[in-house]
């Protein structure tokens, strides 16, 4: 074999041996400003049950927006007040200082009827036993308010007296947090039973979903 011949296989193991390096250390940079985003940027989460059916399903993937501005109607992520560790997706209810009443399956905020076109997809939905509940809608949410969840054995584990009075007084939320439930009623553990959610406890407004490929969705 000549000279040449040995050069040139020489030259193409090293030619590999760069583009294996290069390959590697650029895996590793977007590797490394994935996490960097999605520890200050977003959010990329996964749907872990069924409270907000038929909006997400069981196992569906989200990106979620951090510090985006709050309000009614959004789609949140929320780091779960009574599950260490755990997160939950909820909708926004209710903003801070917000009346909130429910009654015949409506909700009433400041008095005013609150559109929920979201609900639509659900109301003709009817709970198998599936989730330990039968023969409800997934829209069937109960009759309540603000004041008449403070006097809940839930909310009496939550919060202060003295925040418990305010509540009943002024059926207001809390200062600084947000009434949220999920848009399968019947079955979600949301504000009706785990309390109003502190600001630092949301983690980002979901944006939209990219799995399944067939469901993609904005928010």
């Amino acid at each position: 074999m000549s000279d040449t011949g040995k050069n040139n296989e020489g030259n193409t193991a090293k030619d590999w041996l760069i583009w294996i390096v290069q390959t590697v250390v650029l895996a590793a940079v977007i590797y490394g400003a994935f996490l960097v985003l999605n520890k200050y940027v977003f959010y990329n989460t996964k749907v872990s049950g069924t409270s907000m059916q038929p909006t997400f399903e069981d196992g569906d993937r989200t990106i979620a927006w951090r510090h985006s501005k709050l309000k009614t109607g959004d789609v949140v992520v929320i780091d779960a007040p009574d599950e260490p560790g755990a997160f939950y997706i909820k909708r926004i209810i209710a903003t801070p200082g917000q009346k909130v009443v429910s009654k015949n399956n409506k909700i009433y905020i400041n008095g005013k009827k609150l559109p929920q076109d979201y609900l639509k997809p659900g109301s003709k939905l009817v709970d198998d036993g599936s989730n330990n509940v039968y023969g409800t809608r997934y829209t069937d949410t109960g009759d309540f308010s603000i004041s008449s969840l403070a006097k809940t054995s839930n909310y009496q584990d939550i919060y202060s007296k003295k925040q418990l009075d305010q509540m009943k007084k002024t059926n207001r939320v809390p200062k600084g947090t947000y009434f949220v439930m999920g848009d399968h009623r019947s079955v979600s553990k949301d504000s009706r039973y785990i309390g109003c959610i502190e600001r630092n406890k949301v983690v980002g407004v979901v944006k939209f979903r990219y799995w399944p490929l067939t469901q993609f969705r904005i928010f």
